[in-house]
């Protein structure tokens, strides 16, 4: 009876701990998230980008997908950000030619195993310009 009440309190102490550790996840995305847009200015968010280029696309850990041209960089946060790292290589099908669009079916890649890693869900690009400072 002793060995039950042990491995219950045991389950007990990890579904308690368990809030904890997402609580944990969400605030350190909320971290990095706010350390990737502090200096700048929301925008409108677009369902749709124009992307010259896609090198400059990369997944930001703990966010979501970045795209930077010039002084502004659009970010559209992952539904399920805890699942990104920064190991993850997005692949994205495009449907609209040179736009990138929140519709448009990402998935993610380990860059060094080239395993498929997840699939993303995306929230609307919201781009981030630098605040011009006063000097």
């Amino acid at each position: 009876m002793l060995k039950t009440l042990t491995v219950s309190a045991a389950a007990a102490a990890m579904t308690l701990a368990l809030p904890a550790s997402a609580q944990d996840r969400d605030a350190r995305a909320e971290q990095a998230f706010a350390e990737l847009v502090e200096g700048r200015t929301a925008g409108e968010p677009q369902s749709c980008i124009n992307t010259v280029s896609t090198n400059r696309l990369r997944v930001e850990e703990n966010v979501g997908l970045v795209y930077e041209r010039g002084d502004t960089m659009w970010v559209a946060r992952a539904r399920n950000p805890n699942q990104l790292d920064s190991w993850d290589v997005p692949i994205i099908e495009r449907y609209s030619g040179s736009r990138l669009c929140r519709t448009d079916v990402t998935r993610t890649v380990d860059r060094s195993s080239g395993m498929f890693s997840g699939v993303l869900f995306l929230d609307e690009f919201v781009p981030y310009t630098r605040t011009e400072t006063e000097g």
